[in-house]
């Protein structure tokens, strides 16, 4: 009975302790749209999940752990911030009438602004480099040097 009591204190400190960090929801807009979710884990490092349409023709899901390189004090109010990481990407395809599959290492980099009220706008890049399938063929791929523009409420 003390192992269920330990084991729900644990997992109830580890949800109030997740809860309880800074978190933002919103849309990417670059090639294509996604939606995005940013979780901070530690200090002002975060993880980014989105999901979307890339090209409007594949469907893609990407997760990323970005450091937190810099906060420059370029303003008195908002906080700026430069980050940068390593992260996968995992979608579908759809060309000339073939479904393909890929995987790929993804990286971002990019730069960040959040205003006084829970609003944050973001500009990245995010390069993937990965293998592709479909249609009987396979292949390797390196892409996604578009820059995408987020806009985020932060809560």
């Amino acid at each position: 009975m003390k192992k269920i009591l330990v084991i729900a204190a644990l997992m109830l400190g580890f949800a109030a302790a997740a809860i309880a960090q800074p978190r933002a929801v919103g849309l990417k807009l670059g090639w294509g749209a996604e939606a995005s979710y940013q979780h901070t884990v530690k200090g002002a490092d975060f993880v980014e999940a989105t999901l979307g349409l890339n090209d409007f023709t594949s469907f893609n899901a990407t997760a990323i752990y970005n450091f937190m390189i810099a906060q420059p004090q370029w303003t008195d109010k908002g906080e700026w911030g430069f980050y940068a990481g390593p992260g996968a990407s995992v979608g579908t395809c759809m060309l000339k009438d073939r479904s393909y599959f890929h995987l790929s290492a993804a990286g971002m980099v990019g730069l960040e602004y959040t205003f006084w009220f829970p609003l944050q706008l973001s500009f990245d890049i995010r390069p993937q480099l990965g293998v592709w399938t479909g249609g009987g063929q396979s292949g390797f791929y390196f892409g996604g040097w578009c820059p995408a523009l987020g806009v985020r409420y932060r809560f």
